[in-house]
């Protein structure tokens, strides 16, 4: 067993796929209409394009939007994404003018960051020792 597929839920798919492409760095993997104006939307990692796909998931359920705002007011990150130095990546991003709630902070042996992704979500980045 693996995992092949997560989402996150966004309000926007073009600006999420933007976001997700232009600033984060994954690729598009597919992109097929769903209905009148949804799309079955995923990226992936470019150094894993057979890997775990993310999908940006239209809000289309009342309680997504529940779940997804009650995690943000609390602080909570939706989805984690491994990098090799957050340091680096926490710089490289604020460059770009992403938004961050917490700054690099090293909890033992991970270094987090949070950052929003413009969609309603928290994202944390972690870099785990070897």
């Amino acid at each position: 067993m693996r995992i092949q597929l997560t989402s996150v839920f966004v309000d926007d798919q073009a600006k999420a796929l933007h976001f997700y492409t232009e600033v984060l760095g994954f690729v598009k993997k597919h992109d097929v209409p769903v209905g009148e104006k949804d799309r079955w939307l995923t990226v992936v990692s470019p150094e894993e394009p057979g890997g775990t796909e993310l999908l940006l998931e239209p809000m289309g359920h009342p309680a997504a939007r529940t779940y997804r705002d009650a995690l943000t007011e609390d602080g909570i990150p939706l989805a984690q994404f491994a990098v090799d130095d957050v340091n680096a990546e926490y710089e490289r991003l604020r460059g770009l003018g992403v938004r961050f709630t917490q700054e690099p902070l090293e909890m033992g042996p991970v270094t987090t960051a949070v950052f929003d992704d413009t969609c309603g979500n928290l994202i944390q980045i972690a870099t785990q020792p070897q």
